[in-house]
């Protein structure tokens, strides 16, 4: 009873918040809901990725609720690469009668990613956002304040994958007469950001090598020097295990649903690393996904480990002369077992041999050793003096890098620290010197 008398309360203020702001009933439109980082209660389900693979997408496909193409709403941000594109999309769910689950299939796609623009729950009910299999299972626990004061919608973490499950989880309690009002509570999907197709990939990379060349007067894109050196992390796990472990920390960010960049573990803490020119400021933190452990399953495999995905929480400092900014994400001890990087705060000598992790293009984590264009085969550095956003701040050095890699860490073999933060093309190829950055920072890290 007194549950009872508990869910009628509940209810009674979420109709009363809901007619206070002018919600509309399902199906007629939708409300503002909750921003990300307002309300993100939400909990992601993490399997050991070690455990199992993913198939490469296309494979597997699931007979769909088809959601609706609209125009490519991706926003291209110099620097970042590109992932994937927004649509429109249409689902509803809701009680009395109303859809509990809807599928949104998206053959080929690399991640679907849904967004609410109405999340009103009854107390206790929630969502879940999974593949069909749901091993991967990410939880959304309803903000009525949040989802009807909020103005910019809600994304929930992406699905790997081609395919995404949404359902709704309720109490199914007796609703004491309240089904006219009950009706207006509910879930609207109204957009999802899924990631490229293989062809979209490779349509995309080839209008970014396009692109870079027509800026190599300015020389400052992610380059590939000769040819393609770079081999997955996973090539390394037995010939070079130093350098796969190291590997483990390191990142692929997913900005804003579509765009790329690369981050990773400094230190012990709760802190992480990239370039200013991928997150700026705190407007561009509300939907960024930091992927863990997103690398092939075996050498030049396609299936790959499903990656532990924490959201992006605080940006505590930025710089955009030196080209970085430090963060923290949230679900800290999800990601701890990948490890970190320690700092080597120095200026390194011209031909002292490197390699850098990263995730190129978003694609699963590589590492950039061999070199074509240095004579001893490792990627070395070229100028340990080297001109970025001010003079003598970088080093520069010919490992391959694409659009993507920006924010790797760029570490000495010698010493298997990271002695630069990649964030310039143009063959070569440069990253701002961690003993300058180390010291903007002081006591942060």
């Amino acid at each position: 009873m007194r549950r009872t008398v508990a869910l009628v309360m509940g209810i009674s203020a979420v109709l009363a918040l809901t007619s206070a702001a002018g919600a509309a009933v399902l199906g007629e439109g939708a409300p503002p809901a909750v921003r990300p980082d307002d309300a993100r209660s939400m909990i992601t389900a993490v399997q050991d990725a070690e455990q199992a693979a993913v198939p490469s997408a296309g494979a597997g496909a699931v007979a769909p609720v088809t959601a609706k193409g609209g125009e490519d709403a991706t926003p291209n941000r110099t620097g970042r690469a590109e992932a994937g594109r927004v649509e429109s999309a249409h689902a509803v769910l809701g009680y009395l009668g109303a859809d509990r689950s809807t599928t949104l299939h998206y053959p080929g796609a690399e991640y679907v990613k849904v967004h609410f623009s109405q999340l009103l729950l009854l107390p206790g009910d929630y969502l879940t956002v999974s593949d069909p299999k749901r091993t991967e299972v990410h939880r959304i626990d309803g903000d009525a304040v949040g989802s009807v004061l909020g103005s910019a919608g809600r994304w929930a973490m992406s699905v790997t994958g081609d395919t995404a499950l949404v359902e709704l989880h309720s109490s199914n309690l007796d609703l004491l007469g309240l089904g006219g009002a009950v009706a207006r509570l509910g879930v609207v999907i109204d957009q999802v950001s899924r990631g490229h197709t293989e062809a979209e990939r490779a349509a995309a990379s080839e209008s970014y090598q396009k692109a870079k060349r027509a800026q190599a007067g300015t020389g400052r894109e992610e380059t590939i020097c000769g040819s393609d050196q770079k081999a997955d992390a996973v090539c390394y796990r037995t010939t070079e295990p130093v350098v796969y472990r190291r590997a483990k920390a390191v990142a692929r960010m997913l900005i804003g649903g579509v765009e790329l960049c690369t981050a990773w573990r400094v230190g012990p803490r709760n802190l992480l690393l990239t370039n200013n020119h991928c997150v700026a400021d705190k407007s561009e933190t509300s939907d960024v996904e930091v992927w863990f452990n997103y690398q092939c399953a075996e050498c030049g495999g396609y299936d790959v480990f499903r990656p532990t995905k924490v959201w992006l929480s605080e940006l505590i400092t930025t710089d955009k002369t030196l080209d970085f900014s430090l963060f923290s994400v949230t679900d800290f001890p999800l990601v701890e077992k990948f490890g970190y990087l320690e700092l080597d705060l120095r200026r390194p000598a011209k031909g002292e041999e490197l390699y850098i992790p990263q995730h190129p293009a978003g694609a699963p984590a590589m590492v950039a050793i061999s070199s074509d264009r240095d004579r001893a085969g490792n990627c070395a550095v070229e100028s340990s003096d080297y001109d970025g956003y001010a003079d003598d701040t970088d080093i520069s050095y010919y490992c391959d890098t694409e659009g993507g890699s920006s924010g790797s860490p760029v570490l000495s073999r010698r010493t298997n620290k990271v002695i630069a933060l990649h964030h310039f093309g143009g063959c070569p190829n440069s990253g701002v010197r961690m003993e300058l950055i180390a010291k903007k920072l002081g006591t942060l890290l």
